[in-house]
């Protein structure tokens, strides 16, 4: 009789490489849905008249579901993996759709509360899930090359460039005047749509989920597990508030057009009316998308190095995003400054993939719930960031930004107290 790790051990093939493609598309689509709003504020602010108060509550908005990745983690270890994932895409894509047709701001950021309702539960599911099918000795490069759909995610969002700018997909229906940034939101739940129909009608449940059944969840923080779930939440918490800057990147590439640096140029209230969003300016978009084709190198880094190093030295990575978010601040060009988002962008990614393995290894795979209790509290900290931006952008920019560099600084720091997990068995 073969424990679960000799039988996973032993069978692996085209089936894991297929599956990668589904989780892959799968975590594209939380990169596309959350990062997509972001693309929208140069030109959707006018549309919705929002002030810089507004936007930092709509970027809020997709992080606002707190308790949603404890809850789907919940929902997954007692209905299953698969289940869970379907509900939650759709959920998502159908609510995503639905707020490119709102013309009124509360309206249009209730729908993305609702579809965040979504983002904060897949993400944990979706790791575990593959963790389960991957073997000891191949799991960290996997789950690293399942995180770099992150990456292809975020290059889709960053092609608003080829539908925001264009004049053609503008449509008068009736009392609605529906512009391109509303079809770019409407192409942008796609991923999740089409993601969930691959999984209910071509992917299997877990095996280990199958073969444990209802298993009763423990306390993650009691015994053994207090230390390292004190730790990883204070990681979690630091690296999950830079979302805060990275949402509002489109728009401090927007007040760096002219040169200097980004807390220098401050909207003025006219940037509420129309004119002075059209035409749209492209240069935004493809600076954008130069930042998240940056993360390529890292995540081809990671993919080399997991195995061999662990995830535990890789989050001392967040220590480099520190330093990197600070000059940023300091720059006084467009070039400078758009060098070090990208540099900011290629080492982060580093972290991140690295903390999708620690924290798939750090516990049983039977508790989703304790990976999405964590995904929750970066959701806090991602409301919170992106709420002190869109209070403190036009007042005090440096504040935030400066905020964003000590935390990553401190989850550097913390994550040394994490326990190594290389190869480490699941349990």
């Amino acid at each position: 009789k073969l424990s679960y790790e000799e039988a996973v051990e032993g069978a692996f093939g085209l089936f894991h490489w297929l599956l990668l493609l589904a989780c892959g598309w799968a975590n594209a689509s939380d990169a596309v849905e959350i990062l997509c709003v972001s693309f929208l504020l140069p030109t959707a602010r006018c549309d919705l008249l929002l002030s810089s108060a507004d936007m930092g509550l709509l970027t809020a908005s997709i992080f606002l579901m707190m308790v949603g990745g404890y809850v789907w983690g919940y929902l997954a270890d007692q209905r299953g993996r698969c289940k869970v994932l379907v509900v939650s895409l759709t959920v998502n894509g159908v609510f995503g759709c639905l707020a490119s047709f709102s013309p009124w701001f509360w309206l249009f950021l209730l729908l993305r509360f609702l579809s965040g309702v979504r983002v904060g539960g897949s993400i944990p599911v979706i790791f575990s899930y593959f963790s389960e099918f991957m073997p000891r000795l191949r799991r960290g490069a996997m789950i690293s090359a399942l995180a770099t759909f992150w990456m292809a995610g975020n290059i889709l969002a960053a092609l608003a460039w080829m539908v925001i700018p264009r004049t053609w997909a503008h449509v008068s229906l009736g009392a609605l005047d529906f512009q391109s940034w509303r079809l770019f939101v409407v192409l942008c739940s796609i991923p999740s749509l089409s993601s969930a129909l691959i999984f209910k009608l071509l992917m299997p449940e877990s095996p280990k989920f199958l073969m444990e059944g209802l298993s009763p969840i423990k306390k993650i923080f009691s015994g053994a597990l207090k230390g390292r779930s004190s730790a990883l939440l204070i990681v979690f918490y630091c690296i999950s508030f830079y979302y805060g800057l990275w949402m509002w990147f489109p728009e401090l590439f927007e007040r760096v057009e002219g040169g200097g640096s980004p807390c220098a140029n401050i909207s003025l209230p006219s940037a509420l009316h129309n004119q002075s969003c059209y035409p749209v300016k492209t240069a935004v978009y493809m600076e954008g998308f130069i930042v998240a084709a940056s993360n390529l190198p890292g995540n081809i880094f990671t993919i080399l190095v997991m195995d061999s190093t662990g995830g535990k030295a890789l989050l001392g990575s967040l220590m480099v995003s520190s330093l990197s978010v600070f000059l940023i601040y300091v720059v006084q060009t467009k070039t400078q400054s758009l060098a070090l988002s990208c540099v900011f962008s290629g080492v982060s990614v580093i972290a991140w993939n690295a903390l999708d393995v620690v924290g798939t290894e750090l516990y049983p795979t039977q508790l989703s719930s304790a990976l999405g209790f964590f995904t929750g509290v970066g959701r806090v900290a991602a409301i919170m960031g992106n709420i002190i931006f869109g209070k403190l952008v036009d007042t005090n920019c440096a504040v935030p930004i400066l905020l964003v560099s000590a935390l990553l600084l401190t989850g550097g720091l913390v994550s040394l107290l994490l326990p190594q997990t290389k190869q480490t068995e699941l349990t």
